[in-house]
């Protein structure tokens, strides 16, 4: 990598990450230099950057009041400063029609700072997933998974296709749980501490079945390294690689990223592991606002950023509140505005609201992977959109 500030800091492991015990300046240190965890391929900044324009609108002054669901307290008002510091961010960008209204950053963090995005990675792989139907390289979301990764033949996931696992609807058994040494999660982080080539996999296609492929939603970490393996089989490029030439490049990213691999020279893991700085964030964001167009060129299909963010359906009927590896608004205003957000552990937020096209990127180093956000992100960014003038 090339000279990076952050580099000589004292940090954590990755069990500490998910363990959720570290104090704040190690873990802001650590999630910082994630790239020193595990091998990454580094992926260059675009030849020719481009700039964020200043917007001549700006962010006034706000209460956001917050309903307090939980006790018998009052309803609570927000504002800025007390979003910052209750929910422990580190930076924030928010874009408004493709120009920057709003940017800070705390302790320590800056323009410059790489920060891990965890399951924002997820969104970054599936719209990788989306770039390879449009060049015609996945024929169709309906082609069985084992066309793509036929070290899945013979496993559960053998009667899968591209839509299940971009869904993670495929009715593989799979137990999420961060903070639980025995879940397949941590089954998975070990097997990618492990670090031998094709470990991931050999893992994935030893689950058993849970459901009916299509009838049976199940968030699944795992299931995002089957999906960056699709990429990888169908477009015979890494991912880094098909990202730098789809997105990062004609998107104009300032600054160089890094993605964690499966084993030394081995294969991105889907899930997590990105690391970027925040306004290259907003500029995927951005992107995906756009309607995946980079440069004037159609990157992805149409039809692909509409669908991503919203409800998808299982056969039953069933309308599941996830897309395509992206979380849809659970608010009303929200939902009105058909906004969508790319979430990570410890508060990555990346929230596009299509309606007022606006992109607010958020890092945080909250002290537990989830369950610890004083102030409901999307509550306050709601408030937060409302209050550009």
């Amino acid at each position: 990598m090339s000279f990076y500030r952050h580099a000589n800091e004292k940090i954590g492991t990755i069990n500490n990450i998910y363990n959720g015990d570290m104090m704040p300046d190690l873990a802001i240190n650590t999630f910082r230099n994630i790239e020193r965890l595990f091998p990454v391929r580094k992926i260059p900044a675009s030849s020719a950057p481009r700039s964020l324009e200043k917007s001549s609108l700006s962010l006034g002054p706000f209460k956001s009041q917050i309903k307090d669901n939980t006790t018998a307290l009052a309803d609570q008002n927000y504002d800025l400063y007390d979003y910052l510091t209750l929910n422990s961010i580190t930076g924030i960008v928010v874009l408004k029609k493709g120009k920057m209204v709003y940017e800070d950053y705390l302790r320590g963090n800056g323009p410059d700072t790489r920060w891990m995005s965890m399951s924002v990675a997820k969104s970054i792989t599936s719209t990788l997933v989306g770039a390879a139907i449009q060049d015609g390289c996945i024929e169709s979301m309906d082609d069985l998974t084992v066309k793509y990764v036929p070290e899945l033949k013979g496993s559960a996931y053998e009667h899968t296709t591209v839509r299940h696992i971009l869904g993670m609807n495929s009715g593989v058994k799979w137990d999420e749980t961060y903070t639980n040494p025995g879940s397949d999660r941590r089954n998975f982080l070990k097997a990618q501490l492990a670090q031998e080539p094709g470990g991931l996999l050999r893992m994935m296609s030893e689950l058993p079945e849970a459901g009916e492929p299509g009838r049976t939603h199940n968030y699944s970490t795992g299931e995002t390294t089957v999906a960056s393996e699709i990429v990888i089989g169908a477009t015979g490029k890494s991912l880094s690689e098909y990202l730098s030439e789809k997105i990062w490049e004609p998107c104009g990213m300032e600054s160089e990223a890094a993605w964690w691999l499966d084993s030394p020279d081995g294969n991105e893991i889907g899930g997590s592991g990105f690391s970027a700085v925040l306004r290259d964030y907003a500029r995927f964001g951005q992107f995906i606002l756009d309607g995946g167009k980079a440069a004037g060129k159609q990157v992805l299909p149409e039809w692909w950023t509409e669908r991503a963010g919203q409800p998808i359906v299982l056969d039953d009927g069933e309308i599941v509140n996830y897309g395509l590896m992206w979380w849809p608004a659970w608010t009303e205003k929200s939902k009105e505005h058909k906004a969508f957000q790319a979430f990570g552990i410890h508060g990555q937020v990346l929230h596009i609201d299509p309606t007022e096209e606006v992109v607010v990127a958020v890092s945080s180093a909250r002290p537990k992977p989830a369950g610890t956000q004083p102030i409901d992100d999307m509550l306050f960014i709601e408030d937060l959109i409302e209050n550009i003038k």
